[in-house]
């Protein structure tokens, strides 16, 4: 864990800094390459209903009393989901924040019962799938009409 980061479940009142952070992320490299539908946003405007009420998981990253990253764990179906949705704000990239994120997200799948993991991400991102690969995460290949051009699985 970085020095000073502490990992924390997702709390409503948090809302307001998972839509920060995923603004940024959206409108940083995700519009570069893909048009964002409404029902894209749904998870990112209302994450209580679309990820945790649906069996999925929400960590933040905290340093100095300030949010700095954000990770989400989407139930699919059955026990396999998603880890979407990290990110991590841009000062405080490079400290190890989204390895922390990813490793905690990955111990609260196992305690939910998941026996998958999967990524979506596009080949450009070299940081993050260093990261992902560095996490465990294996490419796979693409299922019909999933977003971006990579997919990562981790079996548990």
């Amino acid at each position: 864990m970085p020095t000073g980061v502490s990992i924390i479940d997702f709390e409503p009142a948090h809302r307001a800094a998972f839509e920060a952070l995923n603004a940024e992320l959206d409108y940083e490299w995700i519009t570069r390459y893909f048009y964002i539908e409404g029902a894209d946003r749904q998870p990112v405007d209302n994450p209580q209903q679309y990820i945790v009420e649906r069996g999925g998981h929400i960590l933040m990253a905290v340093c100095d009393d300030e949010i700095v990253g954000t990770c989400a764990l989407v139930k699919e179906h059955d026990n396999v989901y998603e880890l979407a949705r990290l990110a991590v704000a841009p000062a405080a990239q490079r400290r190890g924040i989204g390895w922390a994120l990813g490793q905690a997200m990955l111990g609260k799948a196992r305690q939910l019962g998941a026996r998958r993991v999967e990524v979506l991400t596009i080949s450009t991102l070299l940081p993050a799938l260093k990261l992902y690969d560095k996490l465990g995460f294996r490419a796979a290949s693409l299922m019909p009409e999933q977003p971006g051009d990579v997919r990562m699985v981790l079996d548990l």
